[in-house]
């Protein structure tokens, strides 16, 4: 048996001051493995609100069982000693008849050097896998298939064969152009997509839109919903997109979806709003076309297809993007790789918008 290791993880101690914590990890016992950390992605949309104090978890409880948030009740506080989702980590000692030393894994553990894990812990094996897009393997990638599988649902219900089932042959906007943004754009595009616009005002998003073979819409220039009404007609008074995934977390992008769509059509939301939403506009394209609102994030499917759309296939469906189209999604959305030493100081530009960065990696192990 090896002997306990530090190990040093990114977190928070303030608001917007990043910082490392230290704790000792004892081997692994039977059933375990332990894992060095390669890289470990940043989320900045989930984790620059835990370094700005916006997140609502600073304010109020989430009640799993009532379904709602309890004020007055902090679910997190400073200092928030993990953050990260996103991390590659090569097996480097096993006690589980799942794993075997060498193997490289996707998993969400947080951004730390090194983890131990059970063999009943969620992993995805990445074989010869680029390890540093396998950064999607785990959760980022089926968070965007999951956006992908809410719209089929909307369209088929229960009765989704497959993922491009609501995209397929029809016209789609999305709106904001970060990493979910560009992943679930590719994928519509990939399973069947008639066109996919992307709507943002980031130069170096627009082009990577492009990169992925999305037609990009600069909205410093176009206002998103009249482009797709004057582009996109289905017949008298019937004009907009069939579908809007809403990919930024910012109420006025909401209310953009909701002027993109025609009547009757639905936004699958994939976003994290922080704040409250004055700019979305429930009497006006909402009431008038008929419109439906679906949030899609990772804790749950639609609904009747947990048993044929688990996290398994989810991921499966990951790893059939990153095969197909990695060296694309790693020359276009890659943009930054910082040595795990150097991320406070990274994180404190980004936060004040010295820098940006579409997907940054840190790396932490070789």
């Amino acid at each position: 048996m090896t002997e306990p290791r530090t190990i040093r993880s990114l977190g928070v101690a303030a608001p917007g001051e990043a910082a490392f914590f230290t704790y000792e990890e004892a081997p692994p016992r039977a059933g375990e493995f332990r894992l060095e950390t390669l890289y470990t992605g940043l989320s900045a949309g989930t984790e620059l609100t835990f370094f700005k104090g916006t997140n609502p978890y600073l304010h109020s409880r989430w009640d799993p069982e009532f379904g709602v948030f309890r004020p007055g009740e902090r679910g997190a506080h400073y200092p928030v000693r993990f953050l990260g989702y996103m991390e590659v980590g090569r097996v480097v000692e096993s006690r589980s008849d799942a794993v075997q030393v060498g193997e490289v894994l996707g998993m969400s553990y947080g951004h730390k050097t090194g983890h131990t894990a059970s063999g009943n812990d969620f992993f995805v094996r990445l074989g010869d896998l680029d390890p540093l897009v396998g950064i999607y393997a785990a959760q980022m990638g089926p968070i965007c298939v999951n956006g992908l599988l809410h719209a089929a649902a909307e369209f088929c219900g229960e009765n989704v064969k497959e993922l491009g089932d609501g995209v397929r042959g029809r016209r789609v906007l999305v709106t904001g152009g970060g990493v979910v943004g560009l992943l679930t754009g590719l994928l519509a595009r990939i399973h069947g997509a008639a066109e996919v616009t992307l709507a943002d005002r980031t130069p170096q998003r627009l082009e990577a839109a492009r990169a992925l073979g999305l037609t990009p819409l600069d909205e410093r220039v176009t206002e998103a919903g009249e482009w797709c009404k004057a582009h996109w007609v289905h017949g008298p008074g019937d004009r907009g997109a069939d579908l809007v995934l809403q990919c930024r977390g910012q109420a006025a992008s909401l209310q953009t979806a909701l002027r993109a769509l025609r009547p009757q059509g639905s936004v699958i939301d994939l976003a994290f709003y922080q704040g409250g939403a004055p700019e979305v506009r429930l009497g006006e394209e909402f009431h008038h076309n008929g419109l439906t609102i679906r949030c899609a994030q990772i804790g749950r499917v639609p609904r009747g297809l947990a048993a044929t759309w688990d996290r398994h296939r989810l991921a499966r469906e990951t790893l059939d993007l990153l095969r197909g189209c990695g060296d694309l999604i790693r020359e276009t959305l890659i943009t930054d790789i910082v040595p795990f030493g150097d991320v406070p100081a990274f994180l404190a530009e980004l936060a004040a918008r010295q820098r940006h960065a579409i997907q940054a990696v840190f790396r932490v192990g070789g």
